[in-house]
Parts: C-alpha cells; structure tokens; sequence
C-alpha cells in the first residue's frame, strides 16, 4: 500500500497510507465515519460546520478513543461561533485543521502558532496566492462538481486542478466528482497529490446522514443534482420539492431575503440528517450518480485502492 503511493507529499505530511482525505460534510461527517476512514488509512475529518463547540468535542474526544491513526477537522470560517470552535480544537490538541468558506489569512497563524497543520478549501485559483501568503501547508481545490456549498465561477475539478498547479507549488488536494481509483488516477495526472473524497463516503455505513438519504441519493442519475441559490450561497442539491420551490421563486425574480426567508433555519439537517426528502435540502455531488450501494469505509477504501492500481497498470503498461 505504502509504495503504490510512495514519496507523496500528502501521505508524508499527515503521516497517512492512501492519499485520499474524508470531506467533513454536514450532518454526515462524525467521529464514526472519520475514525473509520482513517483506521482504513486515509485521512478522516470531523465536519464541525453541523456542529456546536461542545459537540465537537464530544465528537474530538471520541475520536481520540476510537482511532490511533491521524485525523482532522473541517471548519467553515463562516460559522458564528467559530472563535469558540477553534478554542475547543486547541484544548483538545487537534493536529490537523481543513478550512473552508472564508479567508485562510484570518485562522491560519493562530493555528500554525498553536503546531496544527493546515489545508484550506479554494474553488477558484486566485485564492492559491492567498492560501500560499497565509501559510498554509496544503491546498484543497473543489470543482463545481462537488455537492454542498461551491463558488460562484461554475470551473469544474478537471480545469480548476491545473490552473491551480500552475500558480502554487504547495500539496495540491483535487476535490469534486471523485468516487473512484479511476478518478484519483486522472486527478493525479492533472497535477494533484491527494484527492478529497465527500459523496461516496456520505454514502457509506458510517456515515451519520439519515438512511432515507442516502438511498435517495444512491437511486439518483445523471443530472439528478443541479447548483442553485447563487444569489446567496451556491448550492449543489438533489432536485427534490424543496428544490422546486427555490427554482420556481428565482425565476419569478426572488429578492435575496425572499429566498433567505425560503431556505429558513435547518433545512440541511432537515433533509440530510433527520431524511426529510421533500422540503429539506438534500446536498450531495454529481459522483452520486455513480455510487450504487451504502458500503463500509472499509469496502471503499479496498475498492478505491484496487481501482487505482488497476488503472495504473492498464494506463501504464
């Protein structure tokens, strides 16, 4: 396992076996799914977005229980309480912190004071510079493909890892659309180092989103997912009531506090937690249309794993 992936500047920063790091979801990405993902030799994260502080340490110190084997957490630097959050990661000695939905310049060197390595999020290659002057130690670049909240410029995973490649030399993380040991493969040959993997493994057993969910999304199709809510935070959702609702109202010329208003409080609990299918917001990636079965993190990973090797050999020989 560890010469199919040998000299990777991911593996060796995190001191991880496979290049492959869990997305921290919401409402999907607790210690049960993280933990699983890095007993299986990637990098898991805890998803603090769905989190209050003291939840997050409970997930923290759970983690600590359940897995010897680095891991992480992600946190939006959006969140309201994300000075309480970042007080709970220090107290709690977290290594390793992926942030996201704001500027790396603002968290960054109170983490690295504190000894944590940090990735940050980019949905575009202008924000590498920054990520770059802020001193981060890796950088996540997500395509449009992804599900959840993506930028506004619509570049998908194929084009956004070169043009990211290009303008920083930092470990490049390829996120958005990956799901399989094929797509490693071609993130990899575009210029990534590691990929970050969110729809398959929001999917899986040890995912906390509620089963109603998941099967829905594992039923999805081509074009079943679609960006929406551009006018406040871009979305990638699965089309469902909720869904029509929103398209409806911005094609009838919806103010951006109509749709706040709309959206209201907990919709993405409601859909992806509590499987509320028709009027909750049900995020997930274009790649679901891919995925066909809730698997374990442990059947995943051998899978990824085989694929990668597969594809190596066929492109290679």
């Amino acid at each position: 396992m560890q010469n199919t992936f040998s000299n990777n500047r991911i593996n060796e920063l995190f001191n991880i076996d496979i290049p492959v790091i869990q997305g921290g979801m919401v409402w999907c990405s607790g210690w049960r799914l993280a933990s699983a993902v890095s007993n299986n030799g990637g990098l898991g994260l805890l998803g603090a977005g769905s989190m209050y502080p003291e939840v997050l340490r409970e997930h923290i110190q759970k983690m600590k229980k359940a897995t010897q084997k680095p891991w992480g957490v992600n946190v939006p630097l959006l969140y309201p309480d994300i000075e309480q959050l970042m007080q709970v990661i220090v107290e709690e000695e977290v290594k390793i912190v992926f942030t996201s939905a704001g500027s790396p310049a603002k968290w960054t060197p109170f983490l690295k004071d504190h000894g944590i390595k940090v990735a940050h999020v980019i949905a575009n290659s202008r924000l590498a510079k920054k990520c770059e002057d802020a001193g981060v130690d890796a950088i996540v670049a997500e395509g449009f493909e992804a599900g959840g909240h993506e930028g506004r410029e619509e570049t998908t995973t194929m084009n956004l890892i070169p043009l990211a490649r290009k303008v920083t030399s930092l470990p490049l993380i390829a996120a958005g659309g990956i799901g399989s040991g094929q797509q490693i493969m071609a993130a990899m040959a575009l210029g990534a180092d590691a990929v970050q993997i969110g729809s398959l493994f929001a999917l899986s057993e040890e995912s906390s989103a509620h089963t109603a969910f998941k099967e829905t999304a594992v039923n999805s199709k081509e074009g079943d997912t679609m960006l929406t809510l551009k006018q406040l935070a871009p979305v990638r959702l699965l089309k469902n009531h909720f869904f029509k609702l929103v398209e409806e109202a911005q094609h009838r010329g919806a103010s951006p506090e109509e749709l706040k208003e709309l959206l209201g409080r907990g919709r993405a609990k409601k859909g992806i937690f509590e499987g509320e299918l028709n009027e909750g917001e049900l995020e997930i990636g274009q790649v679901a249309a891919l995925v066909k079965e809730i698997k374990p993190v442990s059947r995943i990973m051998t899978s990824l794993l085989e694929e990668f090797q597969d594809t190596k050999k066929r492109i290679c020989r």
